[in-house]
C-alpha cells in the first residue's frame, strides 16, 4: 500500500475523526459521526483511497510503498 497523506493532512484527519466519534458517542450528532472511523483509520494508515483514485498525495515527497 502506498502512503499518500502528508503530516498536516494526517493530523487534521485524526483530530477531526476523534471529535466526530466523541460527538456521536455523546449523542450530539447522528450516525454520520461514524465517518470519524474512516478519518482516523486513514490518518493512522497514511493512506486515503479517494486520493489514490484521483492520483493526489498531500505529502512533500512522492508516494512511498510501506514495507
Amino acid at each position: 500500500m502506498k502512503t499518500n497523506l502528508g503530516t498536516l493532512d494526517r493530523g487534521i484527519r485524526i483530530v477531526t475523526g476523534i471529535v466526530l466519534l466523541i460527538l456521536f458517542a455523546a449523542g450530539v450528532i447522528g450516525a454520520w459521526g461514524l465517518i470519524g472511523i474512516a478519518l482516523v483509520l486513514s490518518g493512522l494508515l497514511r493512506y486515503c483511497p479517494v486520493y489514490d483514485l484521483l492520483g493526489f498525495h498531500s505529502g512533500h515527497t512522492p508516494p512511498q510503498r510501506l514495507p
